[in-house]
Protein backbone atom coordinates (compact mmCIF):
# COMPACT_ATOMS: atom_id res chain seq x y z
CA UNK A 1 0.00 0.00 0.00
CA UNK A 2 1.33 3.44 -0.94
CA UNK A 3 1.25 5.89 1.96
CA UNK A 4 1.65 9.63 1.47
CA UNK A 5 2.56 12.06 4.26
CA UNK A 6 0.83 15.45 4.10
CA UNK A 7 1.89 18.47 6.13
CA UNK A 8 -1.03 20.92 6.18
CA UNK A 9 -0.33 24.21 7.93
CA UNK A 10 -3.00 26.83 8.48
CA UNK A 11 -2.80 30.27 10.03
CA UNK A 12 -3.93 29.01 13.46
CA UNK A 13 -3.09 25.30 13.51
CA UNK A 14 -1.28 22.55 11.68
CA UNK A 15 -1.60 18.82 11.18
CA UNK A 16 0.24 15.90 9.64
CA UNK A 17 -1.92 13.34 7.89
CA UNK A 18 -1.20 9.95 6.34
CA UNK A 19 -3.17 9.10 3.24
CA UNK A 20 -3.47 6.11 0.96
CA UNK A 21 -5.62 4.96 -1.97
CA UNK A 22 -7.08 1.47 -2.03
CA UNK A 23 -9.79 0.07 -4.31
CA UNK A 24 -10.46 3.51 -5.77
CA UNK A 25 -11.03 5.17 -2.41
CA UNK A 26 -8.95 7.49 -0.29
CA UNK A 27 -8.33 6.82 3.39
CA UNK A 28 -6.86 9.32 5.86
CA UNK A 29 -5.29 9.07 9.29
CA UNK A 30 -4.34 12.11 11.33
CA UNK A 31 -0.90 11.59 12.84
CA UNK A 32 -0.37 14.84 14.77
CA UNK A 33 -2.12 18.16 15.34
CA UNK A 34 -0.60 21.29 16.85
CA UNK A 35 -1.12 25.04 17.24
CA UNK A 36 0.52 27.58 14.95
CA UNK A 37 1.01 30.63 17.12
CA UNK A 38 1.91 34.13 16.05
CA UNK A 39 4.76 35.56 18.13
CA UNK A 40 4.47 39.26 19.02
CA UNK A 41 7.71 40.98 20.02
CA UNK A 42 9.48 44.25 19.31
CA UNK A 43 6.46 45.72 17.55
CA UNK A 44 6.29 42.90 15.00
CA UNK A 45 4.36 39.66 14.46
CA UNK A 46 6.29 36.53 13.47
CA UNK A 47 5.74 32.87 12.63
CA UNK A 48 7.95 30.34 14.42
CA UNK A 49 9.40 28.49 11.43
CA UNK A 50 11.58 26.33 13.70
CA UNK A 51 8.59 25.18 15.76
CA UNK A 52 6.78 24.20 12.56
CA UNK A 53 9.85 22.29 11.36
CA UNK A 54 10.00 20.47 14.70
CA UNK A 55 6.34 19.51 14.39
CA UNK A 56 7.03 18.03 10.94
CA UNK A 57 9.94 16.06 12.41
CA UNK A 58 7.67 14.87 15.25
CA UNK A 59 5.06 13.65 12.78
CA UNK A 60 7.68 11.82 10.73
CA UNK A 61 9.02 10.20 13.91
CA UNK A 62 5.54 8.84 14.67
CA UNK A 63 5.48 7.29 11.19
CA UNK A 64 8.93 5.78 11.63
CA UNK A 65 8.18 4.47 15.12
CA UNK A 66 5.14 2.63 13.78
CA UNK A 67 7.19 1.10 10.98
CA UNK A 68 5.11 2.76 8.26
CA UNK A 69 6.73 3.21 4.87
CA UNK A 70 5.84 6.46 3.13
CA UNK A 71 6.28 7.06 -0.57
CA UNK A 72 6.62 10.84 -0.39
CA UNK A 73 6.07 14.01 1.66
CA UNK A 74 4.16 17.14 0.60
CA UNK A 75 3.72 20.49 2.36
CA UNK A 76 1.04 23.16 1.96
CA UNK A 77 0.65 26.39 3.96
CA UNK A 78 -1.03 29.79 3.88
CA UNK A 79 0.21 32.26 1.26
CA UNK A 80 2.36 35.39 0.86
CA UNK A 81 4.79 35.02 3.80
CA UNK A 82 8.45 34.15 3.26
CA UNK A 83 11.75 33.33 4.97
CA UNK A 84 15.09 35.05 4.37
CA UNK A 85 18.05 32.69 3.89
CA UNK A 86 21.66 33.86 4.29
CA UNK A 87 24.60 33.17 2.00
CA UNK A 88 25.72 30.42 4.40
CA UNK A 89 22.39 28.63 3.96
CA UNK A 90 21.05 29.54 7.39
CA UNK A 91 17.70 31.09 8.26
CA UNK A 92 18.31 34.74 9.12
CA UNK A 93 15.19 35.32 11.24
CA UNK A 94 11.71 34.00 11.84
CA UNK A 95 9.42 35.24 9.03
CA UNK A 96 7.00 38.12 9.51
CA UNK A 97 3.33 37.19 9.69
CA UNK A 98 1.03 38.72 7.10
CA UNK A 99 -0.72 40.32 10.07
CA UNK A 100 2.39 42.39 10.87
CA UNK A 101 1.56 46.12 11.01
CA UNK A 102 4.54 47.23 8.89
CA UNK A 103 2.53 46.81 5.67
CA UNK A 104 -0.48 48.87 6.75
CA UNK A 105 -1.22 51.50 4.11
CA UNK A 106 1.31 50.14 1.58
CA UNK A 107 -1.27 49.78 -1.18
CA UNK A 108 -2.22 53.45 -0.75
CA UNK A 109 1.44 54.45 -0.91
CA UNK A 110 1.73 52.75 -4.30
CA UNK A 111 -1.13 54.91 -5.56
CA UNK A 112 0.89 58.10 -5.05
CA UNK A 113 2.73 59.83 -7.94
CA UNK A 114 6.03 58.65 -6.43
CA UNK A 115 5.48 55.12 -5.10
CA UNK A 116 7.84 53.60 -2.50
CA UNK A 117 11.34 52.80 -3.77
CA UNK A 118 10.87 54.93 -6.88
CA UNK A 119 9.97 53.55 -10.29
CA UNK A 120 6.95 54.22 -12.46
CA UNK A 121 4.73 51.27 -11.51
CA UNK A 122 1.17 52.34 -10.81
CA UNK A 123 -1.51 50.24 -9.15
CA UNK A 124 -3.16 49.71 -12.55
CA UNK A 125 0.17 48.56 -14.04
CA UNK A 126 0.69 46.13 -11.18
CA UNK A 127 -2.79 44.63 -11.56
CA UNK A 128 -2.40 44.31 -15.32
CA UNK A 129 0.87 42.43 -14.78
CA UNK A 130 -0.33 40.13 -11.98
CA UNK A 131 -4.13 40.07 -11.81
CA UNK A 132 -3.77 39.84 -8.03
CA UNK A 133 -6.18 41.30 -5.47
CA UNK A 134 -4.69 44.27 -3.63
CA UNK A 135 -4.09 43.55 0.03
CA UNK A 136 -1.51 45.32 2.15
CA UNK A 137 0.11 42.06 3.21
CA UNK A 138 0.83 40.70 -0.28
CA UNK A 139 4.49 39.71 -0.61
CA UNK A 140 5.14 42.61 -2.99
CA UNK A 141 4.11 45.10 -0.32
CA UNK A 142 5.88 43.18 2.45
CA UNK A 143 9.11 43.41 0.45
CA UNK A 144 8.51 47.10 -0.25
CA UNK A 145 7.93 47.80 3.46
CA UNK A 146 11.03 45.85 4.44
CA UNK A 147 13.11 47.76 1.90
CA UNK A 148 11.78 51.05 3.21
CA UNK A 149 12.63 50.00 6.75
CA UNK A 150 16.09 48.77 5.72
CA UNK A 151 15.24 45.37 7.15
CA UNK A 152 18.49 43.65 8.13
CA UNK A 153 17.35 40.14 7.19
CA UNK A 154 16.23 41.18 3.71
CA UNK A 155 19.38 43.22 3.18
CA UNK A 156 21.45 40.11 3.93
CA UNK A 157 19.24 37.58 2.13
CA UNK A 158 20.80 35.36 -0.49
CA UNK A 159 17.46 33.60 -1.00
CA UNK A 160 13.83 34.41 -0.21
CA UNK A 161 11.72 31.28 0.15
CA UNK A 162 7.97 31.18 0.68
CA UNK A 163 6.93 29.29 3.81
CA UNK A 164 6.21 25.85 2.25
CA UNK A 165 9.35 26.17 0.13
CA UNK A 166 11.37 27.11 3.23
CA UNK A 167 10.13 24.03 5.09
CA UNK A 168 10.97 21.81 2.11
CA UNK A 169 14.40 23.46 2.11
CA UNK A 170 14.86 22.57 5.78
CA UNK A 171 13.98 18.95 4.97
CA UNK A 172 15.96 18.55 1.74
CA UNK A 173 18.46 21.39 1.38
CA UNK A 174 16.88 22.23 -2.00
CA UNK A 175 15.73 25.82 -2.62
CA UNK A 176 12.64 25.90 -4.86
CA UNK A 177 9.88 28.34 -5.77
CA UNK A 178 6.59 26.50 -6.24
CA UNK A 179 4.10 27.94 -8.71
CA UNK A 180 0.90 28.12 -6.63
CA UNK A 181 2.52 29.70 -3.58
CA UNK A 182 4.44 32.14 -5.79
CA UNK A 183 1.14 33.15 -7.39
CA UNK A 184 -0.08 34.60 -4.06
CA UNK A 185 2.84 37.04 -3.87
CA UNK A 186 1.78 39.66 -6.46
CA UNK A 187 5.14 39.08 -8.11
CA UNK A 188 4.05 36.43 -10.63
CA UNK A 189 2.92 37.37 -14.13
CA UNK A 190 0.27 34.67 -14.84
CA UNK A 191 0.50 35.16 -18.60
CA UNK A 192 4.15 34.10 -18.71
CA UNK A 193 3.98 32.09 -15.45
CA UNK A 194 7.16 33.64 -14.10
CA UNK A 195 8.19 36.43 -11.74
CA UNK A 196 7.75 39.78 -13.45
CA UNK A 197 11.12 41.57 -13.82
CA UNK A 198 9.62 45.05 -13.42
CA UNK A 199 8.11 44.08 -10.07
CA UNK A 200 11.41 42.60 -8.94
CA UNK A 201 13.11 45.90 -9.81
CA UNK A 202 10.47 47.82 -7.86
CA UNK A 203 11.40 46.02 -4.63
CA UNK A 204 15.12 45.71 -5.30
CA UNK A 205 15.12 41.94 -5.81
CA UNK A 206 16.75 39.59 -8.34
CA UNK A 207 15.32 36.40 -9.81
CA UNK A 208 18.35 34.50 -8.49
CA UNK A 209 17.17 35.25 -4.94
CA UNK A 210 14.23 32.89 -5.44
CA UNK A 211 14.56 29.13 -5.74
CA UNK A 212 14.32 27.09 -8.91
CA UNK A 213 10.82 27.08 -10.36
CA UNK A 214 8.71 23.96 -9.75
CA UNK A 215 5.09 23.02 -10.46
CA UNK A 216 2.73 20.84 -8.43
CA UNK A 217 3.79 17.17 -8.63
CA UNK A 218 7.46 18.03 -9.37
CA UNK A 219 10.18 16.26 -7.39
CA UNK A 220 12.05 18.58 -4.99
CA UNK A 221 14.60 16.34 -3.27
CA UNK A 222 15.03 13.68 -0.61
CA UNK A 223 15.36 14.03 3.14
CA UNK A 224 18.84 15.14 4.16
CA UNK A 225 21.04 12.75 6.16
CA UNK A 226 20.38 14.97 9.20
CA UNK A 227 16.60 14.65 8.86
CA UNK A 228 16.92 10.92 8.22
CA UNK A 229 18.85 10.59 11.47
CA UNK A 230 16.33 12.73 13.39
CA UNK A 231 13.30 10.81 12.16
CA UNK A 232 14.55 7.28 11.66
CA UNK A 233 13.42 7.33 8.03
CA UNK A 234 15.40 6.78 4.86
CA UNK A 235 15.85 9.11 1.87
CA UNK A 236 12.11 9.74 1.41
CA UNK A 237 11.25 11.98 -1.57
CA UNK A 238 9.72 15.39 -0.96
CA UNK A 239 7.27 16.41 -3.69
CA UNK A 240 6.01 19.89 -4.55
CA UNK A 241 2.26 19.66 -4.14
CA UNK A 242 0.10 22.76 -4.39
CA UNK A 243 2.13 24.69 -1.83
CA UNK A 244 -0.66 27.21 -1.27
CA UNK A 245 -3.31 25.61 0.93
CA UNK A 246 -6.19 27.06 -1.08
CA UNK A 247 -4.79 25.59 -4.29
CA UNK A 248 -4.55 22.22 -2.54
CA UNK A 249 -8.11 22.60 -1.24
CA UNK A 250 -9.51 23.50 -4.66
CA UNK A 251 -7.77 20.43 -6.07
CA UNK A 252 -9.91 18.42 -3.63
CA UNK A 253 -13.28 19.91 -4.64
CA UNK A 254 -15.37 16.86 -5.64
CA UNK A 255 -16.98 18.61 -8.61
CA UNK A 256 -18.37 16.60 -11.51
CA UNK A 257 -17.87 19.38 -14.08
CA UNK A 258 -16.63 22.96 -14.36
CA UNK A 259 -19.94 24.71 -13.60
CA UNK A 260 -19.21 25.38 -9.97
CA UNK A 261 -17.87 28.00 -7.62
CA UNK A 262 -15.90 27.01 -4.55
CA UNK A 263 -15.69 28.42 -1.06
CA UNK A 264 -12.78 27.44 1.14
CA UNK A 265 -14.27 28.25 4.51
CA UNK A 266 -11.80 28.53 7.37
CA UNK A 267 -9.88 31.36 9.02
CA UNK A 268 -10.19 33.01 5.62
CA UNK A 269 -13.09 32.56 3.23
CA UNK A 270 -11.86 32.20 -0.33
CA UNK A 271 -14.61 32.30 -2.92
CA UNK A 272 -13.89 31.74 -6.58
CA UNK A 273 -13.98 29.65 -9.75
CA UNK A 274 -11.49 27.53 -11.68
CA UNK A 275 -10.61 28.74 -15.19
CA UNK A 276 -8.14 27.82 -17.89
CA UNK A 277 -6.86 31.37 -18.28
CA UNK A 278 -6.50 34.37 -15.96
CA UNK A 279 -9.30 36.96 -16.01
CA UNK A 280 -7.65 40.38 -16.00
CA UNK A 281 -9.81 43.27 -17.14
CA UNK A 282 -11.38 46.51 -15.92
CA UNK A 283 -14.19 44.70 -14.09
CA UNK A 284 -11.91 42.25 -12.30
CA UNK A 285 -9.73 45.21 -11.28
CA UNK A 286 -12.76 47.20 -10.09
CA UNK A 287 -14.01 44.23 -8.02
CA UNK A 288 -10.47 43.52 -6.78
CA UNK A 289 -10.39 39.84 -7.77
CA UNK A 290 -7.24 37.77 -7.76
CA UNK A 291 -5.80 35.28 -10.25
CA UNK A 292 -3.80 32.63 -8.43
CA UNK A 293 -2.15 29.49 -9.72
CA UNK A 294 -4.03 26.20 -9.71
CA UNK A 295 -3.10 22.65 -10.60
CA UNK A 296 -2.55 21.49 -14.18
CA UNK A 297 -2.04 25.06 -15.36
CA UNK A 298 -5.47 26.29 -14.26
CA UNK A 299 -6.15 29.66 -12.65
CA UNK A 300 -8.01 30.13 -9.39
CA UNK A 301 -10.02 33.31 -9.98
CA UNK A 302 -11.17 34.30 -6.51
CA UNK A 303 -11.60 36.85 -3.81
CA UNK A 304 -10.26 36.72 -0.25
CA UNK A 305 -12.91 37.38 2.39
CA UNK A 306 -12.26 37.62 6.10
CA UNK A 307 -13.74 34.36 7.38
CA UNK A 308 -14.03 32.46 10.64
CA UNK A 309 -11.18 34.61 11.97
CA UNK A 310 -13.97 36.87 13.22
CA UNK A 311 -15.49 34.08 15.29
CA UNK A 312 -12.14 32.66 16.41
CA UNK A 313 -11.07 36.00 17.85
CA UNK A 314 -14.42 36.64 19.53
CA UNK A 315 -14.38 33.21 21.18
CA UNK A 316 -11.09 34.11 22.87
CA UNK A 317 -12.80 37.13 24.44
CA UNK A 318 -16.17 35.66 25.42
CA UNK A 319 -16.32 34.63 29.06
CA UNK A 320 -19.89 33.30 29.15
CA UNK A 321 -19.99 31.31 25.89
CA UNK A 322 -19.78 27.49 25.70
CA UNK A 323 -16.35 26.03 24.95
CA UNK A 324 -17.89 23.83 22.23
CA UNK A 325 -18.13 25.82 19.00
CA UNK A 326 -21.16 23.77 17.93
CA UNK A 327 -23.00 24.98 21.02
CA UNK A 328 -22.00 28.55 20.16
CA UNK A 329 -23.38 28.09 16.64
CA UNK A 330 -26.65 26.71 18.02
CA UNK A 331 -26.97 29.51 20.57
CA UNK A 332 -26.48 32.11 17.84
CA UNK A 333 -29.77 31.02 16.30
CA UNK A 334 -31.63 32.17 19.42
CA UNK A 335 -30.68 35.79 18.66
CA UNK A 336 -32.93 37.94 16.42
CA UNK A 337 -32.23 37.62 12.70
CA UNK A 338 -30.66 40.42 10.65
CA UNK A 339 -30.34 42.73 13.63
CA UNK A 340 -26.83 43.92 12.76
CA UNK A 341 -24.69 43.37 9.64
CA UNK A 342 -20.98 44.14 9.25
CA UNK A 343 -18.63 44.17 6.28
CA UNK A 344 -16.23 41.32 7.15
CA UNK A 345 -13.56 42.91 4.94
CA UNK A 346 -13.48 46.23 6.76
CA UNK A 347 -9.80 46.85 7.65
CA UNK A 348 -10.67 47.20 11.35
CA UNK A 349 -11.27 43.44 11.53
CA UNK A 350 -7.81 42.47 10.22
CA UNK A 351 -6.11 42.19 13.63
CA UNK A 352 -7.86 44.34 16.25
CA UNK A 353 -6.94 44.39 19.92
CA UNK A 354 -10.55 43.36 20.61
CA UNK A 355 -12.70 41.81 17.88
CA UNK A 356 -15.81 42.18 20.03
CA UNK A 357 -15.24 45.93 20.39
CA UNK A 358 -14.39 46.25 16.68
CA UNK A 359 -17.77 44.72 15.78
CA UNK A 360 -19.57 46.98 18.25
CA UNK A 361 -17.76 50.05 16.91
CA UNK A 362 -18.71 49.17 13.32
CA UNK A 363 -22.39 48.81 14.26
CA UNK A 364 -22.30 52.00 16.30
CA UNK A 365 -20.76 53.97 13.41
CA UNK A 366 -23.29 52.57 10.92
CA UNK A 367 -26.26 53.34 13.18
CA UNK A 368 -27.22 49.72 13.75
CA UNK A 369 -28.21 48.00 16.99
CA UNK A 370 -25.05 47.05 18.88
CA UNK A 371 -24.70 43.27 19.40
CA UNK A 372 -24.10 43.00 23.15
CA UNK A 373 -24.29 39.24 23.82
CA UNK A 374 -22.14 36.48 22.38
CA UNK A 375 -25.27 35.05 20.72
CA UNK A 376 -25.96 38.35 18.94
CA UNK A 377 -22.32 38.75 17.93
CA UNK A 378 -22.09 35.21 16.54
CA UNK A 379 -25.31 35.62 14.55
CA UNK A 380 -24.07 38.95 13.25
CA UNK A 381 -20.90 37.24 12.02
CA UNK A 382 -22.72 34.37 10.29
CA UNK A 383 -25.31 36.57 8.56
CA UNK A 384 -22.63 39.05 7.50
CA UNK A 385 -20.53 36.30 5.96
CA UNK A 386 -23.51 34.84 4.08
CA UNK A 387 -24.38 38.27 2.73
CA UNK A 388 -20.79 38.89 1.66
CA UNK A 389 -20.69 35.52 -0.10
CA UNK A 390 -23.75 36.58 -2.14
CA UNK A 391 -22.13 39.88 -3.12
CA UNK A 392 -18.93 38.19 -4.29
CA UNK A 393 -20.77 35.39 -6.08
CA UNK A 394 -22.79 37.99 -7.99
CA UNK A 395 -19.50 39.47 -9.22
CA UNK A 396 -18.32 35.98 -10.22
CA UNK A 397 -21.50 35.35 -12.18
CA UNK A 398 -20.78 38.52 -14.12
CA UNK A 399 -17.17 37.55 -14.90
CA UNK A 400 -17.24 33.75 -15.21
CA UNK A 401 -16.91 32.23 -18.70
CA UNK A 402 -19.60 29.66 -17.83
CA UNK A 403 -22.82 29.52 -15.77
CA UNK A 404 -22.35 28.77 -12.06
CA UNK A 405 -24.81 26.09 -10.99
CA UNK A 406 -23.71 25.27 -7.43
CA UNK A 407 -21.31 26.22 -4.67
CA UNK A 408 -18.90 23.63 -3.27
CA UNK A 409 -17.79 24.46 0.27
CA UNK A 410 -14.72 22.85 1.81
CA UNK A 411 -12.93 23.35 5.11
CA UNK A 412 -13.87 23.56 8.77
CA UNK A 413 -16.72 25.99 8.13
CA UNK A 414 -18.75 23.11 6.68
CA UNK A 415 -19.39 21.93 10.26
CA UNK A 416 -21.56 25.01 10.79
CA UNK A 417 -24.90 23.80 9.44
CA UNK A 418 -26.51 27.17 10.18
CA UNK A 419 -23.97 29.15 8.16
CA UNK A 420 -24.23 26.68 5.27
CA UNK A 421 -28.04 27.02 5.14
CA UNK A 422 -27.78 30.80 5.45
CA UNK A 423 -25.35 30.75 2.51
CA UNK A 424 -27.66 28.64 0.32
CA UNK A 425 -30.56 30.98 1.14
CA UNK A 426 -28.44 34.04 0.44
CA UNK A 427 -26.96 32.98 -2.92
CA UNK A 428 -30.01 31.10 -4.19
CA UNK A 429 -27.97 28.07 -5.29
CA UNK A 430 -27.38 24.58 -3.89
CA UNK A 431 -24.49 24.45 -1.44
CA UNK A 432 -22.58 21.15 -1.44
CA UNK A 433 -20.27 20.64 1.56
CA UNK A 434 -17.21 18.44 1.93
CA UNK A 435 -14.48 17.54 2.36
CA UNK A 436 -13.57 19.17 5.65
CA UNK A 437 -9.85 18.36 5.38
CA UNK A 438 -9.77 19.61 1.79
CA UNK A 439 -6.23 20.94 1.88
CA UNK A 440 -4.74 17.72 3.25
CA UNK A 441 -6.74 15.64 0.77
CA UNK A 442 -5.58 17.78 -2.15
CA UNK A 443 -2.02 17.52 -0.87
CA UNK A 444 -2.20 13.72 -0.71
CA UNK A 445 -3.92 13.33 -4.09
CA UNK A 446 -1.26 15.47 -5.78
CA UNK A 447 1.40 13.21 -4.28
CA UNK A 448 -0.55 10.26 -5.67
CA UNK A 449 -0.59 11.97 -9.08
CA UNK A 450 3.17 12.52 -8.87
CA UNK A 451 3.51 8.79 -8.11
CA UNK A 452 1.45 7.91 -11.18
CA UNK A 453 -1.52 6.50 -9.27
CA UNK A 454 -4.01 8.99 -10.77
CA UNK A 455 -3.94 10.65 -14.16
CA UNK A 456 -5.49 14.10 -13.75
CA UNK A 457 -7.62 16.36 -11.54
CA UNK A 458 -10.87 14.82 -12.78
CA UNK A 459 -9.81 11.34 -11.68
CA UNK A 460 -8.64 12.83 -8.39
CA UNK A 461 -12.02 14.46 -7.80
CA UNK A 462 -13.89 11.30 -8.73
CA UNK A 463 -11.94 9.32 -6.13
CA UNK A 464 -12.54 12.03 -3.52
CA UNK A 465 -16.29 12.10 -4.23
CA UNK A 466 -16.44 8.33 -3.63
CA UNK A 467 -14.43 8.62 -0.41
CA UNK A 468 -16.20 11.34 1.58
CA UNK A 469 -19.62 12.26 2.87
CA UNK A 470 -21.18 15.25 1.15
CA UNK A 471 -24.24 17.20 2.22
CA UNK A 472 -26.37 19.45 0.05
CA UNK A 473 -28.20 22.54 1.34
CA UNK A 474 -30.94 23.83 -0.92
CA UNK A 475 -32.21 27.41 -0.78
CA UNK A 476 -35.44 27.60 1.21
CA UNK A 477 -38.41 27.01 -1.04
CA UNK A 478 -36.61 24.55 -3.31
Amino acid sequence: MDNFFAVDLGATSGRTILGSIQDGKLSLREMTRFPNNIIQTGGHFYWDIFALYNEIIRGLKVVADEGITIRSIGIDTWGVDFVCIGSDGGILRNPYSYRDPQTQGMVEKFKTPQPPLGGELSIVNIYDKTGIQFMDFNSLFQLAAMRQNKDAALEAADKVLFVPDALMYMLTGEAVCEYTILSTSQLLNPRIKEIDPDLLDAVGMKRSQFGRYVNPCDFVGTLTPEVQQLTGLGPVPVVAVAGHDTAAAVAAVPAKDEHFAYLSCGTWSLLGIETQDPIINEKSYEYNFTNEGGIEGTTRFLKNICGMWLLERCRKEWTDAPADVNEVNKAAMTAPAFRSIINPDDPRFANPTSMVEAIKDYCRETNQPIPETYQQQARCIFESLARRYREVLDYLRELAPYPIERLHVIGGGTYNNYLMQMTADSIGLPVVTGPVEGTAIGNIMLQAKAAGLVSDRFEMRSIIAKSIEMKTYLPKGE
